[in-house]
């Protein structure tokens, strides 16, 4: 497969596994997971093909691991980034003292006076290393990477998860918990 074809379908994936499951009349589970079968089936009644081969590639091989297949190969999900009504069953976790949050310059004043907040998801998500961090920010602009203080944040009580790929999740991260440039 080609990687505009990869790209087509993890699209097409974060669109209907994250966001509007309804579009293509699937319908999630309390945790995430559809059948396969029945997102292909739906997937190319509304006009879009793909193989299980082509799912399995795309799931193997995105860069950022956004989806996973369950045990049983039966099932699929998305490992974050929903904006629709899901619990991932994530236990809590203990952060390492500093994560990182990408983001562009133009939000730092709204996040210096209002911190990161989840808006239209469920949690802030942070990013284990700086690289990764300045990643996600180069998707929108200019990156500015955002040190949050995640290991006081943990000793203050703020639950933190951490998805299978390595993405930690928190509800919301306070202003004096984030290290600003300059």
């Amino acid at each position: 497969m080609n990687e505009k074809r990869d790209t087509r379908i993890s699209k097409y994936l974060a669109r209907h596994l994250r966001h509007d499951p309804a579009r293509i009349g699937i319908r999630l589970d309390e945790h995430g997971w559809v059948d396969i079968d029945e997102l292909i089936g739906a997937a190319a009644a509304h006009g879009f093909r793909f193989s299980r081969a082509e799912l399995a590639e795309v799931v193997a091989t995105n860069d950022k691991r956004r989806y996973v297949i369950d045990a049983d190969g039966v099932r699929i999900r998305a490992q974050q980034g929903h904006s629709v009504e899901v619990d991932l069953g994530l236990p809590p976790a203990e952060p390492p003292e500093w994560l990182y949050h990408g983001t562009v310059g133009r939000v730092v004043g709204a996040i210096r006076e209002e911190g990161l907040r989840a808006m239209a998801r469920h949690d802030v998500h942070l990013s284990p290393d700086r690289e990764t961090a300045v990643r996600v920010g180069a998707r929108r602009g200019r990156p500015v990477v955002l040190p949050v203080a995640a290991g006081a944040m943990h000793r203050d009580g703020h639950a933190f998860r951490v998805t299978g790929n390595g993405v930690w999740l928190v509800a919301a991260v306070p202003p004096a918990y984030v290290s600003f440039p300059g």
